[in-house]
């Protein structure tokens, strides 16, 4: 049996539960998530104590593998619908820079015109912080930071990471757009020596 999968999901006094038609539904204080359930895998919520139960009821090898899956995006439900999730992303360069506008997010990395991004529903953005600056080997450079919130977890994760892929960290330079807290590991570029 699955280690993950036979752990029950407590769930806090704000947060409701319930199960029907191979969905499981979340309420809690910062909104509701749902889940499409397979088949193959029984939800069950029980009062006392508030907890959620997850169950295969085969065991053929594609059952196993959604067992713990199921009950981790239930857990991550929980978190989201209770605390939420945030996720950080710093624009290092010189001349880069973020900037909100409406529902878009504006950024300047290096191309020649400005790239704007759809900030999903669901999703917001803090206004970005710019001015800071980053220490990086033999000196710093400018770094905006830009905080995307969020109740989904892949939702907030998929979001970063398509910000993350317009222009993601050179190795040379180490400038673009990287996660929060990311090393980045440099390469030494090309030693040109002195001719006679």
């Amino acid at each position: 049996m699955s280690r993950i999968g036979r752990q029950p999901v407590p769930l806090p006094a704000s947060v409701k539960a319930t199960v029907g038609d191979g969905v499981v539904q979340i309420a809690g204080p910062l909104g509701t998530l749902t889940q499409r359930i397979v088949g193959a895998i029984r939800v069950t919520v029980e009062d006392a104590p508030a907890q959620v139960r997850v169950e295969r009821t085969n065991e053929v090898r594609q059952t196993k593998a959604l067992h713990g899956l199921t009950r981790s995006l239930i857990a991550n439900m929980v978190i989201g619908v209770t605390q939420g999730y945030t996720r950080g992303l710093q624009v290092v360069g010189v001349g880069y820079s973020a900037k909100m506008q409406g529902n878009q997010l504006i950024l300047q990395v290096g191309y020649i015109n400005p790239v704007v991004v759809d900030i999903p529903a669901g999703l917001t953005i803090d206004p970005p912080h710019a001015g800071s600056m980053l220490i990086l080997g033999v000196g710093s450079v400018p770094c905006a930071t830009v905080r995307i919130h969020g109740m989904d977890k892949q939702l907030v994760g998929e979001f970063a990471a398509t910000v993350r892929r317009l222009r993601p960290p050179d190795p040379y330079k180490a400038k673009g757009i990287r996660y929060e807290g990311e090393e980045i590991r440099r390469k030494a570029g090309k030693a040109f020596a002195a001719q006679e």
